[in-house]
């Protein structure tokens, strides 16, 4: 009899990590922390000043509110705002032992992320229901789990999976943000149970009603049995956009480039794009966010795609060119997805978008996105280059939680 998943990702949770690992984890960490310092003027940074005294607490509520944060395209969720939240929510001056904490948990969720299928990512909300993965495993690194520790924490974790996806019908709401929140406390919660000897029931992924049964319709195999950190294979955003929309906004940035972005403009792309971003006229930035017609007009207009272009200024602005895009599925695309996410827009065709780890973005890159977003969260100047500092050199985890403690207070 073959051991049950959660066994057998407890087991590889359970190596060590390499320096390699703690570098890459390094940019994921500056990345997240930009995406918190634009979020900071938001209604749910507002939200998150009155729930917790804790820096990170508040934090878990900033993350995703830009659409700019981190992404693995096969298991299509977003480890970055679950993942540090829960790495940082440990009183530790070891920053290497919070960074081994993210990759552990960046590990969990997409490891079993991606062996969810179609079926789970039209009705859930993947960064939720596999968040309390991430949050578990990053907490248990913290604690310094065995093999079996882990196992049992992710059980627990994931017996109470959730988030549905219906807050796309209602804009404006929280919910996005409370999903995150909510799988930072309760895979938190779950490591410290299991701690404190809380066991779980084992096969809670294949089970007959475990996660996969109740979930999904046709489960592949848990990622990462090659043996590599699946940390390596997540994509950074450049955009402040849905993902959906990354691929049209990076061939249209091209063909404006070479001067050839005339209008009318045509965008030909797989048809989870068209499901959550055929929008033709956005009513206000969430919605703005996910128009692939609003992002190929922000290019048209010679703009960068910065969170400045998708407020209700620049929708008003843009809505001659908004008319003028044409939106359809090229079912190669389509086959090609979410392997690889790509778009034609005007002929010109891209099967793997900048930030991608294919066509990776740089350190430098990654720098000029925490200070683009510093400075749209109104934070002090100098404040850029104190979190790329701490980010990307310092040892000192303790600075990393005052800074986020100025942030978010």
């Amino acid at each position: 009899m073959s051991e049950p998943l959660l066994t057998q990702l407890g087991k590889r949770l359970a190596r060590p990590v390499t320096k390699g690992e703690r570098q890459r984890a390094r940019l994921h960490l500056l990345d997240w922390l930009a995406c918190v310092a634009g979020a900071r003027q938001s209604q749910a940074a507002a939200l998150g000043a009155k729930i917790s005294p804790h820096g990170w607490e508040r934090a878990s509520y900033l993350g995703n509110v830009l659409e700019m944060d981190d992404v693995h395209r096969t298991a299509l969720l977003h480890p970055g705002p679950v993942v540090w939240p829960a790495a940082l929510s440990m009183a530790s001056r070891d920053m290497d032992a919070r960074l081994d904490a993210a990759v552990r948990g960046y590990e969990a969720m997409i490891a079993i992320g991606a062996a969810c299928d179609a079926h789970h990512y039209a009705r859930w909300h993947p960064t939720a229901t596999m968040g309390g993965f991430g949050a578990a495993a990053a907490v248990g690194s913290l604690i310094g789990f065995a093999a079996v520790d882990y196992a049992h924490a992710l059980a627990n974790a994931g017996s109470v999976a959730g988030g549905l996806w219906h807050m796309r019908h209602a804009p404006g709401v929280l919910t996005k943000q409370w999903h995150i929140h909510h799988a930072v406390r309760t895979g938190r919660d779950a490591a410290i149970h299991v701690h404190h000897g809380a066991t779980g029931a084992l096969a809670l992924l294949e089970g007959p009603q475990g996660l996969f049964a109740a979930m999904t319709q046709t489960p592949g195999e848990i990622a990462g049995r090659d043996g590599g950190w699946l940390i390596h294979q997540v994509s950074f955003k450049p955009f402040a956009a849905c993902r959906h929309a990354h691929p049209a906004i990076d061939a249209a940035m091209e063909l404006r480039a070479q001067g050839r972005l005339d209008p009318p403009f045509k965008v030909e792309t797989y048809a989870d794009a068209l499901t959550f971003c055929d929008r033709a006229d956005p009513q206000n930035e969430l919605e703005a966010k996910f128009s692939l017609q609003h992002a190929v007009a922000v290019v048209a207009d010679g703009r960068k795609a910065e969170p400045e272009d998708f407020t209700p200024q620049a929708i008003a602005a843009l809505a001659p060119l908004r008319a003028l895009v044409r939106v359809a599925e090229d079912p190669g695309f389509t086959a090609r997805y979410p392997g690889h996410f790509g778009a034609r827009v005007n002929g010109l065709e891209l099967h793997d978008t900048l930030g991608d780890p294919e066509r990776p973005v740089s350190e430098e890159h990654i720098v000029a996105k925490m200070h683009t977003l510093a400075r749209w969260g109104s934070l002090a100047a100098g404040e850029a280059e104190r979190a790329v500092r701490l980010a990307l050199e310092s040892d000192d985890g303790a600075a990393i939680d005052a800074l986020l403690e100025a942030w978010t207070g």
